[in-house]
């Protein structure tokens, strides 16, 4: 799984600049006081049985940590500019097995003596690998850098607002521009809002294959006489010696581009003093290469090929398999265009000065056939003046997109495939927890930044098809005085 999402934050602050206009003196209302620093942090931790590497069964093991400074610095009364840059690592066990055939691979978790054995055996009996196990190789771990620019102006009379803003972010197989704008209008004494938003991101992969399909792509037929596999021994579902394995479905992927096109539309309307509600609805438009080139796929009638050990080929599917790892028929193929329409709401209900209720639900449908339903709820409890504790529930159900099935459940006569189970039928449940402190007067300091806010967030997330997950996040507000 790639793509972390960086969020950017803006926080409207009122303050006095005198403006003269004929012999009266009003007062304008600065949209951002001083510059504001906001330092985030998380850290995601997940597992699961059915990674999209190994086609739909193996070790979804992985850990991502991410930090993010966001810099909003009023450029006068109007106009703000907010530069929010971060970087993601990640370790997974899944990705690691784009090349699985690593010796070391098979002995993670063990000492350093075993990791001698298992490499003295590999140099005996040939490479291993397990969809179950991580491989060592450099797969395993990559990191995210990104960058994201926004400048906003705001009227005279603060009725409307206009912002643009460009986006840059980089990996190891993946890059991405972006760039966007949009438009609010408020009206109503400021009861009422209306905004549209556009953005745009061009994307490059370049492209890393499953080993045995990268080798294949290298050298044809005689891919089992040259390269990585030369002199490597390949066996049958029945544990025999054979060289009748031909992927002959795989081809490499011309075009690698993929761009992505959105519109955003909203409304927010104030009801009561303790009723606000906003709607919105997404239009996006995707299209280039939306296959992901190392997701491997097994198709149902194709014959069966491993590398290993072929003692444990009737034991392949059981995560207790160490040392043997079925070669692929071909990676996922999916239709090179995609539309998708979410549509939603939030309901926030002030019950008192101490507790609110943050409600959100939205509908999501695409041209892949993809219908999901979400619905959260948040309730901030204000316990003191400066702590809010609120505890949080939010629900998940998805039906899947026509080009899924599992593991060996696909056709090489079908046109699209994949066994990811992102896009699989399942229902989700994420419960979790968090508190703010607040300091209005900004008591504590770092050199002249005063501290204004710390949030704390902890979720636990559980999917029905066994796919579970941690993250922590915190984020500190410092503020220039």
């Amino acid at each position: 799984m790639k793509k972390i999402v960086f969020a950017l934050s803006l926080c409207s602050l009122l303050s006095h600049a005198q403006v003269k206009n004929d012999s009266t003196i009003v007062f304008k209302k600065r949209v951002l006081e001083t510059t504001e620093i906001d330092f985030l942090s998380s850290y995601y931790k997940q597992d699961g049985t059915h990674s999209s590497v190994g086609g739909g069964i193996g070790s979804e093991k992985l850990t991502n940590a991410t930090a993010n400074i966001v810099i909003a610095m009023p450029l006068n009364d109007d106009d703000v500019l907010t530069i929010d840059s971060g970087i993601s690592a990640y370790t997974s066990a899944s990705s690691s097995n784009i090349n699985p055939f690593n010796a070391s691979g098979a002995s993670r978790g063990g000492g350093e003596d075993d990791d001698d054995r298992v490499a003295a055996a590999a140099l005996a009996t040939g490479p291993t690998g397990s969809p179950w196990q991580a491989s060592s190789g450099a797969s395993q771990s990559d990191v995210l850098a990104a960058i994201n620019a926004n400048y906003s102006h705001n009227s005279d009379d603060r009725n409307f607002i206009w912002n643009a803003d460009v986006a840059f972010s980089n990996e190891y197989d993946y890059t991405s521009i972006g760039f966007g704008g949009g438009i609010s209008k408020l009206f109503n004494d400021k009861n009422s809002e209306v905004s549209l938003k556009v953005n745009a991101y061009l994307d490059q992969w370049r492209p890393i294959y499953p080993t045995e399909l990268s080798e294949f792509g290298k050298f044809g037929s005689g891919f089992q006489s040259n390269g990585y596999f030369a002199g490597v021994t390949v066996y049958n579902q029945n544990g025999v010696v054979s060289s009748a394995y031909l992927p002959n479905t795989f081809t490499k992927w011309s075009a690698v581009g993929r761009n992505s096109y959105s519109a955003s539309f909203g409304f927010s309307q104030v009801l009561t003093k303790k009723f606000q509600v906003s709607m919105f609805f997404d239009l996006l438009q995707q299209d280039g290469m939306l296959s992901t080139p190392y997701h491997r796929v097994y198709f149902a009638d194709k014959p069966n090929y491993y590398i290993g050990n072929p003692a444990s080929i009737s034991n392949y599917e059981n995560p207790l398999n160490s040392d043997v790892y079925r070669l692929a028929d071909d990676i996922e193929r999916l239709p090179n265009t995609r539309f998708k329409l979410p549509i939603g709401a939030r309901l926030n209900y002030y019950l008192n000065e101490k507790v609110v209720f943050r409600t959100y639900y939205r509908y999501y449908s695409d041209d892949w056939e993809i219908q999901a339903h979400t619905a959260s709820i948040e309730i901030p409890v204000k316990v003191s003046d400066k702590f809010t504790i609120f505890p949080m529930y939010r629900y998940y159900t998805q039906l899947q997109s026509k080009y899924f099935a599992p593991f060996e459940h696909h056709f090489s006569t079908e046109k699209f495939y994949t066994s990811d189970f992102d896009l699989s039928t399942f229902n989700a449940n994420q419960y979790g927890a968090g508190f703010t402190y607040t300091d209005i007067f900004t008591a504590a300091k770092i050199w002249k930044f005063g501290l204004k806010n710390i949030d704390f967030r902890f979720n636990h997330y559980e999917r029905t098809d066994g796919l579970h997950a941690d993250i922590a996040t915190i984020a500190f507000k410092f503020v220039n005085q």
